[in-house]
């Protein structure tokens, strides 16, 4: 599959002078086998898009959004000869997507979609074949409702913004001035959701055990891996920093099932390798984790990463938990184990100690020197669900970080609690905690 990521690095973005609540440009991604463009920025946009004649090109433009560069160009082949990213104002990027000599389209063939106002997909449904060339410069534009961006990853109907508990975590935030956070919080029963910061990239740490874990259980759903197969301790995989495989000789056998225990409850670094090991490799699962919509999410290296080269946001593991919530990645019997693994994770000194008594929560932590994180899927006593992501960078080891995260759960929790619970319900009998969402 050819294919293009490019992310716009952390200290490359900067705000033009002015424009404080402007949005960034975080990453974007042409699939060639799929023939469609996701882009994804900092915060919610309202792209403009139409289509110019000589040469045949789809001109996209993203109001308020900014990426420190000039132009970016890189050439594709095929359909598609070259898309080009630049500024035609201080205020707007812009994406030139220009087709090979022969080709066309019309807006007819063109679909939008997103799964919040942050992540965009353009897709070329076909294209046509031009033979006799068109005379001119013609424009025709390209209709973008705010409809077309009115689910969170396709499953869940987004409300709106919970202006009052947003207001909170900001001033409280203000008591914190040496972290940056990303936080996103979607409730389930309302569509309703708290994001700041949510699509900007942090370094993964041990969250990435999450989209690892739903990858390996695929894979399970295929029939290509079986949960009593056995993994082989290699020299190349065994590492330290956390958990009890890298007191095992070389040589010995896991199996699938103990391997991805262990990677999730204690966060074991040399089980991870051999998951990901098993799965194909960083790039292959990376390329899994777009497919899903995660546009922020990519691995790198083996764990344990102490350089934080493997990535995340906040809102692509909340994505992550929504489709898994929903069953669009896994049957509900690989759904089920899942969620019962992660609701064994050992360290629950983050999100879980925000929650009140009888809540449950099933999640996975991330600690680096400089990052922690928590995210995951928790289920009231009054029969809400919400979904939680938060990653927090943070000076040298700050315990205060782990302060923040703590708080800023207590809140969201006790204002969740205090909502009238009106359109979700636990399924009667499934002890995994999934979730029935009623329609309206």
């Amino acid at each position: 599959m050819k294919s293009h990521l490019l992310a716009i690095g952390l200290s490359s973005l900067v705000l033009v002078a002015g424009q404080a609540k402007a949005s960034q440009l975080q990453s974007w991604y042409y699939d060639s086998s799929q023939n469609q463009l996701d882009l994804t920025t900092t915060s919610g946009i309202e792209p403009k898009a139409f289509l110019l004649d000589n040469p045949n090109r789809l001109v996209i433009d993203l109001p308020g959004t900014n990426f420190n560069s000039d132009t970016v160009k890189r050439s594709f082949g095929k359909a598609v000869k070259e898309i080009r990213l630049g500024k035609p104002d201080s205020q707007t990027t812009r994406f030139v997507i220009e087709l090979a000599p022969g080709y066309d389209v019309t807006s007819q063939n063109i679909s939008v979609k997103g799964d919040s106002r942050s992540h965009w997909i353009f897709k070329f449904n076909s294209f046509n074949r031009q033979s006799n060339p068109i005379v001119g410069e013609n424009r025709e534009d390209i209709a973008i409702r705010s409809t077309d961006a009115s689910t969170f990853a396709g499953v869940v109907n987004l409300g709106q913004e919970m202006a009052g508990i947003t207001s909170q975590i900001r001033t409280l935030l203000a008591s914190y001035k040496s972290l940056n956070p990303g936080i996103f919080f979607l409730d389930l029963d309302t569509g309703n959701y708290i994001d700041i910061n949510g699509e900007k990239r942090f370094a993964a740490a041990s969250t990435i055990k999450f989209p690892l874990l739903v990858a390996l259980f695929q894979e399970i759903d295929a029939g290509r891996i079986k949960l009593t197969d056995k993994l082989v301790m290699r020299r190349d995989l065994k590492v330290g920093e956390s958990g009890i495989m890298q007191y095992k000789p070389i040589g010995t056998k896991f199996s699938v099932l103990e391997t991805a225990t262990l990677m999730m409850t204690i966060s074991d670094n040399t089980a991870t390798n051999l998951v990901l090991d098993r799965l194909g490799g960083a790039a292959k699962v990376s390329q899994r984790f777009r497919s899903w919509g995660l546009q922020n999410t990519a691995m790198q290296n083996l764990l344990p990463d102490i350089g934080g080269t493997n990535t995340t946001s906040s809102k692509d593991l909340v994505r992550l938990a929504a489709l898994v919530s929903n069953n669009r990645l896994l049957s509900p019997t690989s759904r089920n184990q899942v969620l019962g693994i992660m609701r064994r994770v050992k360290t629950n000194s983050l999100l879980p100690a925000g929650i009140g008594q009888g809540a449950t929560i099933a999640h996975k932590t991330g600690t680096l020197r400089f990052i922690i994180g928590d995210a995951g899927i928790i289920q009231m006593p009054n029969g809400k669900s919400y979904l939680a992501g938060v990653l927090v960078q943070r000076p040298n080891y700050d315990p205060r970080a782990g302060d923040f995260v703590r708080e800023v759960s207590r809140r969201v929790y006790n204002y969740l609690d205090n909502t009238k619970v009106s359109n979700v319900e636990p399924v009667l009998g499934d002890t995994s905690g999934g979730l029935r969402l009623r329609t309206r």
